[in-house]
């Protein structure tokens, strides 16, 4: 186990100290604020359009994010032979792929945590045409985000600390502290259609993305085994497109008894059930914790299934 540990923590720091981690990161949080900044008279449906808005950044970053990390914590090591040196010692190829797995699964929490906090912040600053942009908040937010970089450069210049690494920690606490006092000592204005207040409800929907995204890594991990970035991003985006899909082309023949469609509806994984932000619309808010629980077990059963095909495809890959 000491050996699975040290590997995973490797993989987890290798992964944060990539400048695209700290861009995609950056990035999206900050975007996910500036969709509550504009005016879009949707007719009171504001907070929606922001909050689902905001959740599909969450998503397609953690996508992004995946790949990427996948392609950098393993494919990259087999063609430079890194994962051949490791191998030459008393470490299985299994027990070093699932030590990769947990250490892009811990990068990408990372990720979809600020994302999420930047969500919640979302929702809080979301106003409609009564209202107006909530400017205490992004003067906070966005000067937590600055410190962290700032506070980043200064352990880079002073104390020869990797940059990248200590501005995403550094984010990940600021982010969070910035925040609370948005959340504390701030008020949004209530308008005709909006309440001003954190909708907490995005919580478990977050969780679910998050869901996803482990499934994400795992399929990216397992093409990283025989493939590069370009094809296996390609590839993860077919599997992504196609299960947003999934009900619509396969469920419905499923349904019917047909077997091909059946066996695509299993394979595929099914984006929709990690996608709770209709049924916070509707008011069903009873349920969520529950439902989260379910979705954990089947994420879990299909992130199993995508790494035990991963496994096998790098046992029968030469890393000479």
């Amino acid at each position: 186990m000491r050996q699975f540990f040290t590997i995973a923590a490797n993989a987890f720091m290798e992964l944060i100290r990539q400048p695209v981690f700290l861009l995609l990161m950056t990035a999206s949080v900050l975007f996910e604020m500036f969709l509550a900044v504009p005016y879009y008279f949707a007719f009171g449906d504001e907070p929606k359009l922001v909050e689902n808005s905001a959740l599909a950044v969450m998503f397609l970053s953690g996508l992004f994010g995946a790949v990427l990390s996948a392609s950098s914590s393993l494919a990259r090591e087999i063609r430079t032979g890194t994962a051949l040196a490791v191998l030459s010692k008393p470490v299985g190829r299994i027990r070093f792929l699932l030590a990769k797995y947990a250490g892009l699964a811990g990068a990408l929490t990372v990720l979809t945590y600020v994302n999420a906090v930047g969500i919640l912040l979302a929702s809080r600053m979301a106003f409609d045409a009564y209202g107006k942009t909530d400017m205490p908040a992004i003067g906070i937010f966005t000067a937590g985000i600055a410190l962290a970089y700032a506070l980043g450069g200064f352990s880079n210049f002073f104390l020869r600390r990797p940059f990248v690494s200590d501005a995403v920690f550094a984010m990940v606490f600021l982010c969070t502290l910035a925040a609370f006092l948005v959340f504390q000592f701030t008020t949004q204005k209530e308008s005709l259609y909006t309440t001003g207040q954190v909708n907490w409800n995005l919580l478990p929907a977050a969780i679910l993305i998050l869901f996803a995204l482990w499934i994400v890594a795992a399929i990216a991990l397992a093409c990283s085994t025989r493939f590069d970035t370009i094809p296996t991003l390609a590839i993860c985006s077919a599997v992504f497109l196609l299960g947003l899909m999934s009900d619509y082309f396969f469920g419905r023949r499923a349904e019917a008894g047909q077997w091909w469609a059946s066996t695509l509806y299993t394979v595929i994984p099914n984006w929709q059930i990690f996608w709770l932000a209709d049924a916070i619309e509707t008011g069903k808010n009873t349920f969520q914790w529950g439902y989260v629980g379910r979705a954990l077990a089947y994420a879990v059963c299909y992130t199993g299934a995508a790494l035990a095909a991963g496994a096998v495809l790098f046992e029968e890959r030469e890393l000479s």
